[in-house]
């Protein structure tokens, strides 16, 4: 399951997606979050489906790896929609058995909780899997960069993010190697109740916590060791810059944001 979470990660392949710009990508995003929230029918949810879909199409990233993101949130999934169907009430009764009670519009309720949370990590894992941390990292200052007038650090901000970001896949590949090692001393991860699998997690706990505050410290020395002193008076080796093809993609994407609006 750990290896399954692609959010964070980079997959470099050549495709009209990779090509924009990554301040598009981060708008674009934006929007289709916005859409994500607007639709409450099926035919909007519908409509968000074959938009994603097209888009993945266009970035040459394989369904399956994109899918494959959805195993890390299935238990959160599910408990999303269990919590849906038995406290969401309404007044079409499907089901009562003493004081549980199953209402037509709690089970509508947990569809659309379902589909929505799906489209929101598969749409968020396009951006990362399509964009490089470092220009995703530069989008990301570029649009803050307004708010530098009223103090805002943008590229702290950009670098934080960028930095979380880039520690995912790291810190997944950690978790993989120690589970590796409990299991090879005997640890057994998939056996029992609910609380002995969670019990059986904590070993890995204590030696996760420390690889990862061991790697913030080296990450600090070595910036310091490049003189790194935050984005004051930092050039660019590859500014960004505007293509026709990015006017295209916002301007498609907002009208997808309208229709998803009017649907």
């Amino acid at each position: 399951m750990v290896r399954d979470i692609t959010i964070g990660q980079f997959y470099p392949v050549q495709s009209a997606i990779h090509s924009l710009d990554p301040r598009t990508k981060i708008i674009m995003v934006f929007i289709y979050i916005a859409a994500v929230f607007m639709v409450d029918t099926f035919w909007g949810y519908g409509f968000i489906l074959v938009g994603l879909f097209l888009t993945v199409k266009a970035s040459n990233v394989p369904m399956k790896y994109l899918l494959k993101g959805l195993k890390g949130i299935m238990i959160f999934l599910m408990f999303s929609v269990i919590l849906n169907v038995f406290f969401v009430g309404g007044e079409t009764l499907l089901f009562q058995w003493g004081f549980v009670k199953i209402y037509k519009e709690g089970i509508l309720m947990a569809i659309q909780m379902g589909l929505r949370l799906i489209l929101l990590v598969v749409g968020s894992s396009v951006l990362t899997l399509t964009t490089s941390p470092i220009r995703l990292t530069d989008g990301i200052e570029s649009l803050l960069s307004p708010f530098k007038k009223i103090g805002v650090p943008a590229h702290e901000i950009a670098m934080m993010m960028s930095i979380a970001l880039r520690f995912i896949p790291i810190l997944l590949e950690e978790t993989d190697k120690i589970m590796k090692a409990q299991t090879a001393r005997g640890a057994e991860f998939d056996k029992g109740n609910i609380i002995k699998r969670a019990k059986a997690y904590i070993p890995i706990l204590v030696p996760l916590f420390i690889s990862a505050f061991t790697r913030a410290d080296e990450l600090a020395m070595a910036m310091e060791a490049r003189c790194y002193h935050g984005g004051a008076g930092r050039t660019k080796l590859n500014p960004l810059r505007y293509q026709r093809s990015d006017g295209i993609a916002i301007v498609a994407t907002l009208i997808f944001g309208v229709l998803c609006w009017l649907l």
